[in-house]
């Protein structure tokens, strides 16, 4: 006699386990011998446990090994090494339980079958019977359901009350490309064990994805499936190289699809319009442009000194706020342009096509030298983001004695919000480090850092926000008095102005 067990391993599917052939005799000396070695075989493998309402053991039919198997609703084994997309490859019978049910019955049983019937995507719960047209069927999970003693008390009672037959039969279910999810085809495509992309960045019409070197030989396989499995998508695109050229734009491949790159993106309620092929666009950064936005209020001014195409600068905008917004790329500054007038936005946003040093030793001196020589009682809140992550640090020395004149009070210094990526073990003091060694002061204990995303393994994007002090931006700051504070005074009073921006970083790393 075959001994199966149910074993449910940690809240995963149930499955039965085949221990080993047992000859189960009447002599009463054998059955205890044989329980206390069952038993010690299963102290081993927690989560296991014994099928049984009356005996201690129970027994069960045989089912074929491969119906309870995980792969079950896997793709046919043979399209391991595919890179050409053969759709018809991946047809594949499959065995499923089915109850079979009047057909009049069928809404009100179903509402108490939930937790038996098939729960899988493509793949109808209820179908025809060929044999009788009176009568459905119904799909059962394959993983909970084996025999009529599979069934729960609650969906027996039900049954019972319906006048159904609790009694299992089979069905041969055909299986076809459309009924697998993507993850699964792509799985059973690469080599095994390896990592397979399922996930990717959707702009507009286009996913753009970031293929390892082993999927690259599977790429337009890759780029085809993602179309097919994502209603929308029309192009599938994969980066070749870092953004590392002076306009922050990357190159790309399209691995399958239009080769259109022209697409209209909705983030945050506005709307976006570009060529994904020519200006940089991360729709993984919606949260981190909604975070910044959040902390100007109505009148206050922003300058972007990295703008791109305007995730920064029209939201504020929108808030009332005066903008300036730059970007050296020819094609940022134009879609820029566009995007202002899409959303607008644009008496309100003031446009710039310049080097970020120039734009700053520019047009933002100047605007400074005005807004904060106004009277205390109109002077705004001037913020300046600088989200260029690879260099932007480097930018800060542009800040360096930027200023003539008496320096402002403190309260109405610029707060810059400044992007940076680190590997380094403790990323928040490795770009407090750096940001301060470009500045010449110490940014301890008057900044704050916000970790944006992980973006590669031991790789993170951070955002430190700081004041800029008076001894770093104006060049003649001695004769003011304020400026001579005690220093640990000074470094006091300025943590306090970012007691609203505690640092998260030590939480997430």
């Amino acid at each position: 006699m075959v001994l199966w067990i149910l074993w449910r391993p940690f809240g995963f599917s149930r499955r039965l386990l085949k221990l080993e052939s047992h000859s189960i005799t009447e002599s009463k000396s054998l059955i205890p011998l044989a329980w206390t070695s069952l038993t010690q075989t299963l102290s081993e493998a927690p989560g296991i446990f014994l099928l049984g309402q009356r005996k201690r053991f129970s027994t069960m039919p045989e089912i074929e090994t491969h119906e309870r198997d995980s792969e079950l609703f896997s793709p046919p084994s043979d399209v391991r090494g595919m890179t050409k997309l053969d759709r018809t490859a991946f047809r594949k019978t499959v065995n499923i339980p089915v109850l079979k049910v009047r057909k009049e019955i069928v809404g009100r049983l179903m509402r108490s079958l939930r937790r038996a019937a098939l729960q899988r995507p493509g793949i109808k719960r209820v179908i025809e019977d060929p044999e009788d047209k009176e009568s459905r069927l119904i799909m059962l999970d394959p993983y909970k359901i084996f025999t009529h003693d599979s069934f729960e008390k609650a969906e027996l009672s039900v049954l019972e009350q319906l006048n159904v037959s609790p009694q299992i039969s089979k069905y041969n279910l055909e299986l076809t490309y459309e009924n697998f999810k993507s993850e699964e085809i792509l799985r059973a495509v690469l080599p095994e064990g390896q990592d397979v992309t399922s996930g990717f960045s959707r702009v507009g019409h286009i996913a753009h994805l970031n293929l390892r070197d082993h999927q690259l030989p599977f790429k337009h396989l890759i780029g085809q499936v993602m179309i097919d499995k994502n209603p929308g998508i029309t192009s599938a695109v994969n980066k070749i190289n870092n953004i590392d050229n002076m306009y922050r734009n990357f190159h790309m491949e399209v691995l399958s699809g239009e080769q259109n790159m022209m697409t209209k993106v909705r983030e945050n309620k506005y709307t976006y319009e570009f060529d994904f092929s020519k200006v940089y666009w991360n729709p993984r950064l919606s949260t981190e442009h909604s975070r910044i936005t959040e902390l100007l209020k109505p009148g206050d001014v922003l300058f972007d000194v990295f703008a791109g195409v305007g995730p920064f600068a029209i939201p504020v905008a929108k808030k009332n706020c005066t903008v300036f917004a730059n970007d050296l790329n020819p094609e940022s500054h134009k879609w820029l342009l566009h995007n202002c007038k899409l959303n607008k936005v644009d008496q309100k946003v003031k446009i710039f096509n310049l080097d970020g040093k120039d734009f700053l030793q520019g047009p933002v001196k100047e605007e400074l030298m005005q807004l904060l020589g106004l009277s205390k009682e109109r002077k705004p809140s001037v913020h300046i983001v600088m989200n260029l992550p690879a260099k932007a640090i480097e930018f800060l020395s542009a800040f360096k004695w930027l200023l003539d004149g008496q320096p402002c009070s403190n309260e109405f210094l610029p707060i810059v919000h400044c992007y940076s990526f680190s590997k380094d073990a403790n990323p928040a003091e490795d770009v407090r480090q750096r940001a301060g060694a470009v500045l010449g002061i110490s940014l301890e204990a008057c900044s704050s850092v916000h970790l944006v995303r992980n973006v590669a393994p031991n790789k993170e994007m951070l955002c430190i926000t700081f004041q800029i002090p008076a001894a770093v931006l104006y060049k003649n700051q001695t004769k003011n008095p304020e400026n001579h504070e005690d220093p640990p005074l000074k470094r006091q009073r300025t943590a306090e102005a970012f007691s609203d921006e505690k640092t998260q970083i030590a939480s997430n790393t």
